[in-house]
């Protein structure tokens, strides 16, 4: 039982550092081009190297 007493307090304060990352990921403008990312892996990257 004495256990719990630091457990507890251990999964609380990850749960937080979670919850901050989230918040801070959000706030940071991490979510906001979700479509983008996923058209520019379909880009072909030789096409840019040949215009230059």
């Amino acid at each position: 039982m004495n256990i719990l007493l630091y457990l507890i307090p251990i999964a609380l304060s990850l749960g937080l550092i979670g919850l901050g990352a989230f918040i801070w990921s959000i706030k940071s403008n991490q979510y906001d081009d979700l479509d983008g990312a996923a058209r520019r892996i379909l880009l072909d990257d030789d096409e840019k190297d040949s215009e230059t």
